[in-house]
């Protein structure tokens, strides 16, 4: 056995499938994380308005929660590799369209309120087909150590590419941030079309509601993953404070573009140290249990924050809950995958996925709203001791899920690994 707290990369040697998933991946969010500070301070720019911030980073997330229902749909129905290099093509369609709209003399506030829309519903396509696809690309076995890595990279790439973006806005404009976006979601289908062919299990095709009503009903059943997804949808309504992070900028630690930089890295750079130190997770005799009391813990950074009034002493508190959250989300992924049988997991990815997207489209126009009457610190406080007092209470009623093992044992045959 490897004691060793670090995750182990072997994977990436071993599994060629997985290694190419890893590449596209990587090339993918190093634009993303530059989309990631460019849409909010384009959007502050014009507006000067929090609200108007969080409501376009609304419009991306009820596209994105409506793209992962369909698509899990799909993703059960039709070859999953297909599914993922048509919503890649058409997402990089919408960032060039994002670049276009900063470069006229008035970007269009309407362009970017529908192009956010666009590309969240097509992204979320993509996204609940990858999920599906990996215990068959991977084995149940190994989804917490391929999920790990996959945290690594994506981690590093957002501590990096949102401060670049930052200095990139300042010195170019918000336009190369979305080109660069446009251009590496175009790099990854290169590596992608190297795939094999990952097509469901053969089911009657039924009315596409009929078939996510089977999901939901799935959810509400199994203890485990409702317990899961109902946790986790208020860890991700935690994470919209960085709506409030060009006001807080603006209002209280007196900064600009690079500043806010920082800020955008500082949580990134906290869950890539948790998701590379993570190795301790596979061998937790209670992984539900400490997945809850970690995502108390999250409540308590996000109230903490809201009590500091300095960037200096905000980056560590920003640092430590990436850091929780990023526990938090590898043991749930795990949880969900672990227990979801095949035919189901594109519908349960999607419905899995979607409360992010729930979270953080309730999260983000909420605490916009918060922002109109409070100013930023004090909305940050409100969200914080709020989620502490409902999770709780979750931590309370949720008691299935703090025995279950990381994977159902009665799944475990259910997919294989790829060979290399």
């Amino acid at each position: 056995m490897n004691n060793s707290p670090f995750v182990d990369f072997s994977l990436l040697k071993s599994n060629r499938y997985f290694r190419t998933v890893f590449i596209a991946r990587t090339l993918s969010l190093i634009g993303l994380g530059m989309l990631a500070v460019a849409l909010p301070m384009q959007v502050y720019e014009l507006t000067g308005d929090s609200f108007q911030v969080g409501l376009v980073m609304a419009c991306d997330g009820l596209g994105l929660f409506v793209g992962l229902l369909y698509g899990g749909v799909l993703a059960d129905r039709y070859d999953r590799k297909k599914l993922i290099l048509l919503a890649r093509g058409i997402c990089g369609l919408g960032y060039l369209g994002l670049a276009l709209n900063a470069l006229l003399p008035e970007p269009s506030l309407t362009a970017i309120y529908l192009l956010s829309l666009w590309d969240g519903l097509f992204g979320a396509l993509g996204v609940t087909a990858l999920l599906a696809c990996m215990p068959h690309i991977v084995g149940r076995e190994k989804l917490m150590q391929a999920r790990a890595i996959s945290m690594v990279s994506m981690r590093l790439a957002t501590v990096i590419t949102p401060a670049v973006g930052g200095v990139i806005i300042a010195n170019a404009g918000v336009h190369w941030n979305y080109l660069i976006a446009a251009f590496g979601t175009g790099l990854t289908l290169l590596p992608l079309l190297s795939l094999p062919a990952m097509k469901p299990p053969v089911l009657a095709v039924r009315n596409p509601l009929l078939e996510l009503l089977d999901g939901l009903n799935f959810v509400l059943h199994n203890k485990v993953v409702g317990s899961v997804v109902a946790i986790g949808t208020l860890v991700t309504f935690t994470t919209a404070i960085r709506v409030l992070f060009p006001a807080l900028v603006d209002e209280s630690f007196g900064g600009g573009a690079f500043e806010l930089g920082l800020m955008y890295s500082a949580v990134p750079l906290g869950a890539c140290l948790g998701a590379l130190i993570s190795a301790w997770a596979n061998h937790l005799r209670q992984p539900g249990q400490v997945m809850m009391l970690v995502c108390m813990a999250v409540f308590v950074c996000i109230t903490l924050l809201g009590l500091t009034p300095n960037l200096w002493l905000a980056l560590p508190i920003l640092v430590l809950f990436g850091y929780l959250v990023s526990i938090a989300s590898l043991l749930q992924y795990t949880l969900v995958q672990g227990h979801t049988p095949d035919i189901y997991l594109g519908r349960i990815n999607g419905l899995w996925t979607a409360q992010d997207a729930c979270g953080d489209s309730l999260g983000t126009f909420g605490i916009g709203v918060l922002g109109k009457f409070l100013p930023a610190l004090g909305s940050i406080f409100t969200l914080g001791a709020g989620s502490l007092l409902v999770g709780l209470s979750l931590l309370g009623i949720c008691k299935t899920v703090r025995n279950a093992p990381l994977n159902n044992p009665e799944l475990m045959t259910d997919s294989t690994a790829a060979a290399d």
